[in-house]
């Protein structure tokens, strides 16, 4: 159905907001499942794998259908380990990313036998050497490389620029490759690279896999027999409001080259694309107001609900449920759609023509099944919304709303510490020897 569709079905979403509250993320499982298959038989024509990229959205009623389908998991964090293992992946299907790796997540995770994990350092490396001795465990791992190539993404979504935190410089890969050959229990299985987010020309991954191709073979020619993959992320870009999405076959006319000129498995790792358009933030109206001129539309959803307005300044499709999207000009407004947090940046759309919205009407805005609740807080003590998915003609609440309660959970007042004997001495903290 996918989200521009899902906001026609007023009576629908009428009971949802009824039943479950607002604000509320809806996901159309539907729509995950068409995105997934359409990739699957775009990238049909070389050996692949989908491993779904946990952080855009990490509900489990969302991984539960990502699951079904058989992706695999991209994690980059331990929670998001544990939250993949719930609903079913194995850990063999999991691959663990990103560049700050702690110590405990990377002994969890090769205990549980993880699939992959891509190293992004010298340093990491050492840690996973010291582990898998310790454990005396093998380690399956790739090499995430920077390969200093630039997309058109917001800047604070590149991520393959040598000047980017992100992956192994090129001049050093070889290096590294070196260390891991020496090194007992580590198996070097996959050479990677991720571009960035929301990347809608294909050029940018046409560009950095010449590059891939060709650190490939000079891997392969230091006597590694190994690889099994190549990995070129994620970052499949989808349409919000009037860009150009890449589409699956464009996306795959670029990268599928990879598999064919080095002979291994292509490793694609999307999320946004799965996910973005399968969701809609429903909420509701509270007030209206205007200040020299400037007219508002405030809801029950703010910048902690969905951030990426703020902080991105991306724009979001919104629309007012039950209105007629082909009224004419002169029964709309232009307004901002605020919310209630104590931020001028508390926006979710700007001067925005939409028909008169009043206190109680519903909107709703599309697009956030990616990087929406996902990215959502507390702040100023708000309570999280919850989150619902529809399954064809069933819908139910996959994450309950926080409560008021929820909020305080693992805090303690300065009293209850007193009754618990539970503050320590700074002025002995001081003198110890570290």
């Amino acid at each position: 159905m996918g989200a521009r569709l899902l906001i026609e079905r007023v009576a629908l979403l009428e009971d949802i907001a009824r039943d479950a509250g607002t604000p509320v993320y809806i996901y159309d499982a539907g729509h995950v499942r068409t995105q997934y298959r359409a990739l699957i038989r775009a990238l049909s024509a070389v050996p692949h794998r989908v491993f779904y990229s946990v952080k855009a959205n990490g509900n489990l009623g969302v991984l539960s259908v990502l699951h079904e389908l058989g992706a695999g998991a991209d994690v980059v964090s331990i929670g998001e380990f544990v939250r993949a293992r719930r609903v079913g992946f194995r850990a063999a299907d999991v691959i663990f990313s990103g560049v700050g790796k702690r110590l405990d997540e990377l002994r969890r995770t090769v205990r549980d036998g993880i699939g992959l994990i891509n190293v992004e350092s010298a340093e990491e490396l050492g840690h996973l050497a010291d582990i898998a001795a310790a454990l005396k465990l093998p380690v399956r791992i790739g090499i995430r490389v920077n390969p200093d190539v630039k997309t058109k993404a917001h800047p604070y979504t590149q991520t393959g620029e040598a000047d980017k935190k992100f992956g192994v410089p090129l001049p050093q890969v070889l290096d590294l490759v070196r260390r891991a050959l020496a090194i007992p229990f580590l198996r070097l299985e996959s050479i990677g690279m991720h571009l960035g987010s929301q990347i809608c020309d294909p050029q940018a991954y046409v560009t950095a896999g010449s590059r891939i191709v060709d650190l490939v073979a000079k891997v392969r020619s230091l006597g590694v027999e190994t690889l099994r993959a190549v990995d070129v992320g994620g970052g499949l870009g989808i349409r919000y409001t009037d860009e150009s999405a890449l589409e699956p076959e464009a996306f795959a006319a670029a990268v599928t080259p990879l598999a064919r000129e080095t002979g291994l498995t292509l490793f694609v790792e999307p999320g946004r694309y799965l996910v973005g358009n399968a969701g809609v933030l429903l909420a509701r109206c509270l007030y209206r107001k205007k200040a020299l001129g400037k007219a508002f539309v405030v809801l029950d959803a703010a910048m902690n609900d969905l951030l990426r307005p703020s902080l991105y300044g991306a724009e979001h499709h919104i629309q007012v449920v039950g209105a007629d999207r082909a009224s004419p000009a002169e029964g709309r407004e232009r307004v901002d759609i605020v919310g209630p947090v104590c931020e001028t940046g508390d926006f979710l759309g700007r001067d925005r023509y939409l028909p008169a919205a009043q206190p109680g009407a519903l909107l709703a805005i599309s697009g956030v099944g990616a990087y929406g609740f996902s990215m959502s807080s507390t702040y100023n003590s708000r309570p999280r919304a919850a989150e619902v998915v529809i399954d064809g003609e069933r819908w139910a609440v996959a994450r309950r709303r926080e409560s008021l309660e929820d909020l305080m959970v693992g805090e303690r007042t300065l009293d209850e510490i007193e009754a618990a004997d539970a503050w320590r001495d700074t002025a002995a903290a001081e003198f110890e020897t570290p």
